[in-house]
């Protein structure tokens, strides 16, 4: 299943994850018939082969897809993966080039649609730590989303620079 996670598997039965299991069972019974190895007559060696490579993704979709316990399961990672892929950044802001709010405790930068973006010191304080624990890398950064609008920026700070971190109080 490590190889199948790499591939939409709804994609390989040319399916949609909202079809059912007698859709997906019509498509996989199309895409087997049509690259079956006993179907393929006097297709050329590179033909064959690619048929049959074909034929084994749609085989190996199937096994997974059709059964409810690994199709959920698939369902789930594949769910995962698509939550763990970057935002769109509309652009990099600097934590330094941010305004310090003492009254909400919070970095804010304006956005282009009149709304903000905002950084607590705890979400600045929280990645420094994490990162120190791991990496080596120098610049350090969150993704941020506007408080009105889907715009979001990557919040980037250096690890050697001297920002102050404020306080609340």
């Amino acid at each position: 299943m490590c190889e199948a996670a790499e591939k939409d598997l709804y994609a390989v039965l040319e399916a949609s994850p909202s079809d059912s299991l007698q859709e997906l069972r019509h498509r996989y019974q199309q895409l087997a018939l049509q690259y079956h190895p006993d179907r393929l007559g006097d297709a050329s060696s590179s033909e064959a082969e690619s048929a049959v490579k074909k034929f084994l993704e749609v085989d190996a979709a199937w096994r997974i897809l059709s059964d409810q316990n690994s199709r959920r399961q698939y369902d789930l990672q594949r769910r995962a993966q698509e939550l763990k892929q970057d935002w769109p950044v509309d652009s990099t802001v600097y934590l330094e080039d941010m305004t310090w709010d003492q009254g909400e405790c919070v970095y804010t930068y304006s956005c282009r649609c009149g709304g903000r973006f905002d950084v607590s010191v705890e979400e600045v304080e929280e990645e420094t730590r994490s990162r120190q624990q791991g990496d080596e890398e120098e610049h350090r950064g969150v993704v941020v989303c506007c408080d009105t609008c889907s715009l979001s920026v990557y919040v980037t700070w250096s690890l050697h620079s001297k920002t102050l971190f404020f306080q609340c109080q």
